[in-house]
């Protein structure tokens, strides 16, 4: 998944660096565990170089884990569970 909603930080010329727009297309894939090793390490190695990246990885890790505690003990609406899965069905295929 990528994540375009993140704006890559801009650099002192106010232009955006192309590793952190690459490193941050692929956040929510980095966080989520969903990249191969090596993207891992070219992102996590990114992110260790990038103080601007790193304030956005940790802006939504942390966001993450808000939501994540705050939903754990809610229960779902009912119907809710059959209203997705009736959207997902309606979708659709991918060629």
């Amino acid at each position: 998944m990528t994540s375009p909603r993140i704006p890559p930080p801009e650099s002192a010329d106010g232009r955006a660096d192309a590793d952190c727009r690459a490193s941050l297309t692929e956040l929510y894939g980095f966080l989520d565990g969903e990249l191969t090793p090596a993207r891992r390490t070219t992102i996590r190695s990114h992110l260790e170089a990038c103080n601007g990246c790193l304030e956005t990885y940790d802006f939504e890790a942390e966001l993450r884990m808000v939501i994540s505690s705050c939903c754990r003990e809610k229960e779902l609406p009912p119907g809710l569970r059959a209203r997705i899965a009736q959207v997902l069905r309606e979708l659709p295929e991918s060629p």
